[in-house]
């Protein structure tokens, strides 16, 4: 088996020992009311388990969304129960890793993709999950849509997506 070295900000990295992958070409939604507490979004969990603690763990994902509210949609990467990769927090902002803001009225067959790379050292040899959560935010109360425009016509114009998370084990 060949080893495939890697590039990550510049750096060299070691070979890849591993990598885990969850797709999801369903659409999935959740009702999002005035909160500002992420819930989880269907089918993009991955687990992995570090062969070495000074490993590094190379996530990357890719969210199609949109949502009902002519909100804010945030998403954040979270490593067990942990936000990782987002914002300094900041007043009553929200820490996030990726965004969507549509207009103030909405197309209501748009989807937007977001997506993130981040290099994790989670320095244990133990199972790590990696997911992705959503939220519309405190000041809006509406659906969060995965997959889905918050139309979903059926139609040529309508579409349906896939989103996905991916997890690389790279040698420290």
């Amino acid at each position: 088996m060949a080893l495939t070295q890697v590039r990550v900000a510049g750096l060299d990295t070691g070979p890849i020992l591993q990598v885990k992958s969850a797709t999801q070409t369903a659409v999935a939604s959740f009702t999002s009311s005035s909160t500002n507490t992420f819930a989880d979004i269907s089918g993009l969990s991955v687990s992995i388990t570090p062969i070495s603690t000074s490993n590094k763990i190379l996530v990357m994902f890719t969210a199609n969304i949109s949502q009902s509210a002519s909100a804010t949609t945030h998403v954040q990467l979270v490593r067990g129960s942990t936000a990782i990769y987002v914002g300094d927090s900041s007043s009553s902002r929200l820490q996030s890793s990726a965004i969507s803001r549509t207009a103030a009225s909405p197309y209501t067959l748009q989807i937007d993709s977001v997506s993130g790379t981040h290099l994790d050292s989670p320095n244990t040899t133990s199972a790590v999950t990696y997911k992705l959560q959503g939220t519309l935010g405190a000041t809006y109360s509406g659906t969060f849509y995965l997959n889905r425009s918050s139309l979903d016509s059926d139609a040529d114009y309508g579409a349906r997506t896939a989103s996905s998370i991916t997890v690389m084990e790279i040698a420290g």
